[in-house]
Order: C-alpha cells, then structure tokens, then sequence
C-alpha cells in the first residue's frame, strides 16, 4: 500500500512535468488535455481517503505555483486577463472536491466497473473548470461567459477524459508492480478459490 502510494505521488508529480510539452488544440477553441488534474482523478478512486488528500495538497499546491509562475496574476496563457487578487491555495480546495467526488464512486470501480469512472473523470474536469472560471471572475468582480470559453471548457474536458483510460491501464500495470491490488474484493476472491 505505501509503495503504491509512493509511486501515485510520483506519477502526480510527473504528470507536472509532462503538462509542459502538452500544446493546446487551436482547432479545438484552444482546449488542452489537463495531465495532472486527470492523473489526480484517476488515483483519487484507486486510494484511501488520506492519500487522497495528500494528492490533493500536492496537486493544488504545484498547480497555483506553475500558474503563478510568470508575470503577476499567472500565465498569459492560461489566464488571458490577468487577475491580481487570485489568492495561492484555491486549487487545493478544487482537487480536494475533485477527489470527494471520485471517492464517491469508489465503490463501482472496486466492482471493476471502472469505464463509469473514466466518464466521471470529464464531468469532474469540466466542474473544475467551471468553478475556476466562476472563481476567476467573481474576484474580477465582472461575470462574462462567452460562447467561445465554454466551448472551451466543454472540449477541454472530452478530451481529458478521452485520456482517461490510458491513465487507468497505467495505474493497474503500477499496481500489479508495487503487488498492491486496487480491488480489494479480487483478493478475497483468489482466497475462496485457494
């Protein structure tokens, strides 16, 4: 289990790293595949809660710091219209419900049900984006919404969770790896049958 762990955090971490090289779909309204968040959704259903929340300091922490990396208010890329009073720490609270809302249905992927949780993986990403964008302008004290940004957020978040499974196959092979089984109920299964 703590090797399992362990290496979730790891691939969390490389998750940053790979966001990097990620360019955005200009054919697609600008969209981009969000590695890390859908790294973080697809661990959060395969662990315990406290891991979970651990994910989500380490996810939210790094991703304010890569936002706000760069001139003051975050990215000229990702925040097109910068924003000065966007507080540090807001993302950790967003991958923290992102998790409670994947811990949610642990219980269908422990029944190896684990298509429904791919799917719920691009609900959440788009509930994300959502309430960052909600997040956004209410400290901008100007609400907009533009056709052009929820198609955005729309296309952001299929293609995320088009993502999703290879993500999936990644952590069965780590946990096959670390000897750790993300099925609790395949276990007892191999004990009644031995």
């Amino acid at each position: 289990m703590i090797r399992y762990s362990f290496t979730t955090i790891l691939l969390l971490l490389t998750a940053f790293v790979v966001q990097q090289f990620i360019p955005a779909f200009t054919s697609f309204h600008h969209s981009r595949i969000l590695l890390v968040q859908l790294t973080f959704l697809c661990t959060a259903v395969t662990v315990g809660q406290p891991t979970m929340l651990l994910l989500a300091f380490i996810g939210g922490f790094f991703w304010d710091a890569h936002c706000a990396i760069g001139p003051h208010g975050g990215d000229p890329e990702v925040y097109v219209q910068q924003v000065e009073s966007l507080r540090f720490g807001y993302s950790i609270i967003l991958f923290g419900a992102m998790g409670f809302l994947m811990q949610g249905i642990q219980p269908l992927f422990k029944q190896g049900k684990w298509q429904f949780s791919a799917f719920l993986s691009g609900v959440a990403i788009l509930l994300y984006l959502t309430a960052e964008y909600a997040i956004i302008n209410f400290v901008r004290g100007d609400f907009t919404l533009s056709t052009s940004t929820i198609m955005q957020m729309i296309f952001t978040a299929l293609l995320t969770m088009l993502f999703s499974p290879l993500v999936f196959w990644l952590l069965f092979r780590i946990a096959k790896a670390c000897d750790h089984s993300i099925d609790p109920d395949a276990g007892r299964r191999r004990r009644q049958i031995y």
